[in-house]
């Protein structure tokens, strides 16, 4: 199927706890929270630190930078991506793992190598939502 004829990625609805983070997208910003007790960094966004329960907490730009953690390759066809297309776990730099699309490079398993350094990219779903995506570290947009 040519991208032409995909519809558009599905557009999360952001809450209360996650609406930061979805601001920062639009503006090609990945915002983390970090608890200021402890000092760990965590995603998805919540109002409290999982890790002690803490509601003292920051928000930070992240540096953008992340490894391929893990991935399968999905050749079915679906609506919304051009097959085959990679679902991702990264670890970003700051420690955190995020589900995420591989993009910009083959999805194969020759392109998509553990512990490759990956970059922050954007993709624009509807007027008010743009979701994060990874490509490979030097990679062209």
């Amino acid at each position: 199927m040519s991208k032409e004829g995909l519809r558009p990625r599905y557009a999360p609805t952001p809450t209360p706890e996650t609406a930061h983070f979805w601001e920062g997208t639009k503006q090609r910003k990945l915002l983390l929270q970090r608890c200021m007790d402890n000092g760990n960094v965590y995603f998805p966004p919540r109002a409290r630190d999982p890790a002690s329960g803490s509601a003292n907490i920051e928000i930070f730009e992240a540096s953008g930078k992340a490894k391929l953690i893990s991935y399968t390759i999905n050749h079915r066809q679906h609506p919304s991506f051009e097959t085959p297309y990679a679902i991702a776990i990264v670890q970003l730099e700051e420690g955190p793992m995020m589900m995420t699309n591989i993009v910009e490079c083959e999805q194969t398993p020759d392109a998509l190598v553990l512990d490759m350094p990956l970059e922050v990219t954007y993709e624009d779903v509807s007027d008010t939502i743009t979701v994060p995506l990874f490509k490979p570290a030097g990679a062209s947009s």
